[in-house]
């Protein structure tokens, strides 16, 4: 029997959102463990859904877990970023009625510690992607010591960057991310709530899946193919993903894209792509909070597509 892990983040609020789509296409761009494809299929039973991932240990377990909804289940490998376009050439546009993107490393990824993401782990890997030919190990052992700061400042926001990645330049090589975790807590400044390398750990995966790259691909695709009438909705784990998000977002609602200097509108006045539905970030409940402290991170913002033929 197969063992199904905890349910992902955010799920009553993404059934909620999708809950009135009764026809269509759903999007899950992020599939990992099939939590939330799982409860959108389950509670949407009219509605047809596209997962992607680009682990196939992920793609083997999914696979498996929502065999109950073969026939309204389309799961395809790669990122994201780019099996959207392929989508786009199989299917109407017009059919496509929510995404999904849930940013970052998953669940089953973490909970496999020969994967490398854990502070226990024995190996130094951090790939989604297994084939993929970055590795933690190639970023730390090879890296320059200019190339380390500037990740370890722009996706760890560390303020002691320099000293960090001194430091490992000047101990390495390292083999395992247990290794590196011990030896450079001595300098980390931490809450208690959290693992004194999470922020170094968090940098360095980020720079071996470009996932800022990646969010940032998947909005520009989206942003170019305008979904008519499509919610998306992207949950983010990281204060840079989120500002990103919520600054495109913001691009998104603009009707007019004149510069602020401009004296009178010239641009028509008709550039807004839709409407945010979140003002602020939809952030996890008190009771899935206690259950899950992945969740204590994860912030949802929404935004609702217009009909351009309208």
């Amino acid at each position: 029997m197969q063992v199904i892990p905890h349910i992902p983040v955010l799920h009553r609020e993404v059934l909620e959102l999708f809950s009135n789509i009764k026809s269509g296409i759903i999007i899950d761009c992020t599939m990992g463990y099939g939590g939330h494809s799982s409860i959108i299929l389950e509670t949407n039973p009219n509605i047809k859904l596209i997962a992607i991932d680009q682990d196939q240990s992920a793609i083997d377990f999914s696979t498996l877990r929502l065999e109950p909804y073969k026939d309204r289940v389309s799961i395809k490998k790669g990122r994201f970023s780019n099996i959207i376009k392929e989508i786009l050439e199989e299917y109407d546009i017009k059919d496509i009625k929510g995404i999904l993107a849930d940013i970052g490393v998953s669940s089953l990824q973490l909970d496999q510690k020969e994967r490398g993401f854990s502070f226990s782990s024995e190996n130094l890997d951090m790939r989604m992607d297994t084939n993929a030919p970055l590795s933690a190990a190639i970023v730390i052992n090879e890296y320059s010591q200019n190339e380390i700061e500037r990740i370890l400042l722009e996706y760890g926001e560390l303020r002691n960057y320099k000293k960090i990645a001194s430091f490992i330049v000047n101990n390495r090589p390292f083999s395992s991310a247990k290794e590196l975790s011990d030896a450079t807590k001595h300098m980390m400044t931490f809450g208690k709530k959290i693992h004194p390398s999470t922020l170094l750990m968090q940098a360095i995966r980020i720079e071996v899946n470009d996932e800022l790259g990646e969010l940032n691909s998947l909005l520009n695709t989206i942003e170019e193919a305008k979904f008519p009438n499509a919610k998306v909705a992207i949950i983010s784990f990281h204060s840079l993903e989120d500002r990103i998000v919520k600054n495109r977002f913001n691009e998104w609602k603009n009707s007019c894209i004149c510069p602020p200097e401009a004296m009178r509108c010239t641009c028509t006045n008709n550039y807004s792509l839709g409407k945010i539905l979140t003002k602020k970030p939809i952030i996890a409940q008190n009771d899935e909070l206690k259950e899950n402290q992945r969740s204590r991170s994860a912030k949802m913002r929404v935004f609702e597509m217009r009909n351009i033929d309208e």
